[in-house]
């Protein structure tokens, strides 16, 4: 059997005979000895392209050796349907057919009684059509295989990030809407920030699926067990339960840790809601139309007790549309590390209503709850945040979010346009106000100098507070780069220089401390598999 390495876009269908597909159907249906003769198709894609190539694959499809510079990782960049191979995104390779791809490595042997039965009694394999991401903030990657049999599947996944951090000047402080001064935390640290490890597999059928998340950021002192189970009944919808981020901004719907900096920028931080105890339903009704839709607890469960929860759920929704290529490179990311040479492009909305308490087991405790922050940085259910001596004890949280974004040869081009709502207060005591319209945006902007070893990128966000409540507005201007180590997303170093102008984001998880009026300095590497 000659060799050579199919042309992008391209191909070939051969058997070990030498004879074609159809002739070599026909001999090996009127004689099982023929199976013997391996059926192979060559299959190739540029990036940003999706290519089909004919051929049966009713026994079954393995791949035989990648041909092309990019992975073939199956269910992402190749895979099979009734119709034949698919390829994408660059993967290029060699693909068995038939008995042949159910023998694996040992394709070209004659298939003896033994290795019949052994086929017969295999195990059920993960297929394309059921391989579905999940599309909620902690998919996993791709992982290690620890074991398959005839009761599942299980393996292993990790994501691993450690960050120095400089916010500077020290020894500020800042002013509150109401007039009060307070300092200003800046830090100077070394850490190994976060840390996820992800057990993960199917049971019974690969469309039964669970993931067991070991999670853990160092820097705020937070560890967590999460369990996530799911069942997915097709593309076009699956039902999963577990530990998931509600879809009111795009960074909380599945890129990460694809972001092009491996935290968020300031306006994502203020206005995203957080990861929740839910069930969700999400699934591709169209080609490169995606929904999301979750009922959930409470904005972060992150820390919460069940007892300090109140009867009232979360919920919130996304319709994401990719309508020039179907897809936004892995897990949706940011950056353009494949090249399209297509314009791939994405647009979405999302939205989520949640009602919050300060979540603790009396009125007069101190608040657990502080995700909700104040365009001046105040946690809302801090005493004080809004009126001299008192506390707010509930508020509606609601936040809806329009993105877009743009991918080319390597350029990358992002925007995202948050409202948020603070409405419904009950308080201790009178407040000024009886509702609260925060509004903002970020611009983010990428290219690759160096094709998939080195990419700069530069950002700005805005937050306009509600002028009519008392509140300023705050901005900040960054610019950064990624040096990848390996030919990989997965691995890359990150340096980052950001200028903040009033922080309203105070949180040890990011890059950001309330009320700061300074640069930021951040050197970080990850890796992901």
């Amino acid at each position: 059997m000659s060799e050579r390495r199919p042309a992008e876009g391209s191909c070939i269908v051969r058997t070990g005979s030498g004879l074609p597909l159809l002739a070599a159907a026909l001999f090996t249906a009127a004689s099982p000895g023929l199976q013997a003769q391996v059926t192979t198709v060559a299959c190739a894609s540029k990036v940003g392209e999706r290519q089909s190539c004919p051929a049966d694959t009713s026994a079954g499809v393995a791949i035989q050796r990648s041909t092309g510079d990019a992975a073939c990782l199956l269910g992402k960049t190749w895979g099979y349907d009734d119709a034949g191979v698919w390829v994408k995104d660059g993967c290029a390779g060699e693909f068995v057919l038939g008995q042949a791809a159910a023998r694996g490595a040992d394709a070209s042997a004659p298939p003896t009684p033994e290795s019949e039965k052994a086929h017969s009694a295999a195990p059920p394999k993960r297929t394309p059509s059921s391989r579905i991401e999940s599309w909620g903030d902690f998919e996993p990657g791709e992982g290690f295989l620890v074991g398959r049999s005839s009761v599942g599947e299980l393996s292993i996944s990790a994501y691993a990030l450690v960050r120095w951090i400089d916010q500077r000047p020290a020894g500020q402080t800042f002013t509150d809407h109401l007039g009060n001064t307070h300092p200003v935390d800046a830090r100077n640290d070394i850490f190994a920030h976060r840390a996820m490890l992800f057990v993960k597999g199917w049971l019974g059928t690969p469309k039964l699926i669970y993931t067991v998340l070991f999670w853990t950021v160092n820097t705020t002192d937070q560890k967590g067990i999460f369990p996530i189970l799911g069942y997915q009944f097709g593309r076009k919808f699956s039902l999963y339960a577990g530990l998931n981020g509600l879809p009111g901004t795009r960074s909380i719907q599945g890129s990460h840790p694809y972001w092009l900096a491996p935290d968020r920028v300031m306006t994502d931080e203020f206005f995203r809601p957080y990861f929740t105890n839910a069930v969700w339903a999400q699934g591709e009704v169209l080609p490169g139309l995606w929904y999301n839709a979750v009922l959930g607890n409470n904005s972060s469960s992150l820390g919460i007790k069940a007892t300090e929860l109140d009867r009232k759920f979360t919920y919130g929704g996304s319709v994401f549309w990719m309508p020039t290529t179907h897809e936004f490179g892995p897990r949706g990311a940011y950056g353009d590390w494949e090249g399209h040479e297509k314009v791939a492009t994405r647009f979405g909305i999302g939205a989520v209503k949640s009602p919050e308490n300060r979540q603790t087991t009396s009125d007069t405790a101190p608040p657990n709850n502080t995700t909700l922050r104040l365009a001046d940085s105040l946690n809302v259910f801090d005493e004080g945040s809004l009126a001299p001596g008192v506390s707010v004890l509930s508020v509606d949280y609601r936040v809806l979010s329009i993105d877009a974004g743009v991918k080319y040869r390597g350029f990358f081009l992002q925007a995202e346009y948050y409202n948020r709502w603070l409405d419904k207060f009950q308080s201790d005591g009178p407040l000024p106000v009886d509702r609260i319209h925060d509004q903002g945006f970020y611009l983010q902007a990428a290219f690759y100098p160096v094709p998939k070893k080195l990419e700069l990128y530069a950002a700005t966000s805005q937050v306009f507070g509600d002028k009519e409540a008392g509140f300023d507005g705050s901005s900040e201007y960054l610019g950064g780069a990624n040096f990848y180590l390996t030919n990989s997303r997965n691995h890359r170093v990150n340096a980052q220089v950001i200028r903040v102008d009033g922080s309203p984001v105070s949180s040890t998880f990011g890059y950001y401390v309330g009320g700061q009026r300074g640069t930021t300095l951040s050197l970080a590497a990850s890796v992901f598999f």
